[in-house]
């Protein structure tokens, strides 16, 4: 699939991508993304999260591509049920949070349990060997689980600003591979 025909919508997470961050430079290259924020505040509200989400999709003119990162992958997979059937044709899931590890950020402790269903789109999860919200052996789980291709990229912490990832040129490439692959 080309860019030009799908809408690219970006999740970012518990920080909302702030300026620099590679969703935030994405957002900026590709003309039909756009960034759904998930709270301006610190405490963010996992419904209204996920209605921003699911409106997010059901708004966009073109299938959608979807690029979520940390705890915007735990709203994407737990919104994936309620989304129509084909609309969403792809998604690249970045570090996501493990919920049920003993140092789950306290945020995404409200957001409950990350569902283990297949997710009904191509997907490809990218976790980083040394990040400490998700170990790749529970990056390995959750791809198995959703049906996710895994890539795993080596010390990248959580592949955010804080981890030197603000261009993040690989993973342009990743979402290039998983663009070409639906």
């Amino acid at each position: 699939m080309r860019i030009a025909d799908c809408d690219i919508i970006l999740l970012p997470g518990l920080d909302n991508a702030p300026e620099g961050h590679w969703q935030r430079r994405w957002a900026e290259r590709f003309p039909s993304a756009r960034i759904v924020i998930g709270s301006e505040s610190a405490s963010p509200d996992p419904d209204a999260w996920r209605a921003r989400v699911i409106a997010a999709i059901q708004q966009a003119d073109k299938p959608v591509v979807v690029v979520a990162h940390d705890l915007g992958v735990s709203v994407l997979v737990q919104t994936a049920p309620d989304l129509l059937v084909g609309k969403v044709r792809g998604a690249l899931l970045v570090a996501p949070i493990d919920h049920e590890a003993a140092d789950c950020p306290p945020e995404a402790l409200s957001f409950g349990a990350v569902p283990r269903d297949p997710l009904p789109f191509m997907s490809l999860l990218v976790a980083a060997t040394d990040d400490p919200h998700l170990s790749p052996e529970r990056a390995a789980d959750l791809a198995g689980a959703w049906g996710a291709e895994l890539h795993l990229a080596g010390s990248a912490g959580r592949i955010n600003l804080h981890s030197g990832h603000g261009p993040w040129p690989e993973g342009l490439l990743m979402f290039t591979r998983l663009m070409q692959r639906i």
